[in-house]
């Protein structure tokens, strides 16, 4: 289940952590640079000084979610750190500034009655699990982060949820896309 309240968290790209990076690709717009391995840091703790890169984002009230929506997803998802959930990706992106001049409940037409964003990933619940974090206001690079996790029988699936949600309406308004791919070392 995910966490309640702020929660501010960096994800320190670099040559030690507990988490290997398999792969960092550009979708959209520039990359990431390369690094071996990510720690994930809650609140203020220190972020080694050898970081490759650092992104940093909030975790936050649901957004563009109905409250029959966000039952849905409480009762379905598995929290995050599941012993079989060896394999992980983190996927930064930007949307364009068209997508930030539109009014919230046009976003939201956008996000789910056009793109079935919130319906998309309930199909892959509870198998895949993710937590979103908000950064557009803390001046990165990005405006969201999502972390996922899943247990390597179900990549084939997150492929699935990937490729689907890339194939939406919604993702038209994305101007950059980082997919980094990762293994529990």
């Amino acid at each position: 289940m995910p966490r309640r309240g702020l929660v501010l968290s960096s994800f320190a790209a670099g040559n030690s952590g507990p988490w290997r990076i398999e792969s960092i690709s550009a979708v959209v717009g520039d990359g990431l640079p390369e690094a071996t391995h990510l720690n994930i840091r809650e609140e203020d703790t220190a972020i080694a000084d050898d970081a490759s890169w650092v992104l940093r984002g909030v975790t936050s009230n649901g957004r563009y979610v109905r409250r029959a929506e966000q039952q849905r997803l409480v009762e379905r998802q598995e929290g995050l750190g599941r012993t079989r959930a060896t394999r992980a990706a983190l996927i930064p992106i930007r949307k364009t500034p068209a997508w930030w001049d539109l009014a919230q409940d046009e976003r939201r037409a956008i996000f789910e009655e056009r793109s079935s964003h919130i319906a998309i990933g309930m199909d892959y619940l509870p198998a895949i699990a993710r937590r979103l974090f908000h950064c557009r206001d803390l001046g990165g690079p990005f405006d969201f982060l999502t972390w996922f996790e899943y247990a390597p029988e179900d990549s084939a699936s997150f492929e699935n949820l990937v490729a689907r949600l890339r194939g939406t309406a919604e993702w038209a308004f994305v101007d950059r896309e980082v997919d980094i791919r990762l293994s529990r070392a």
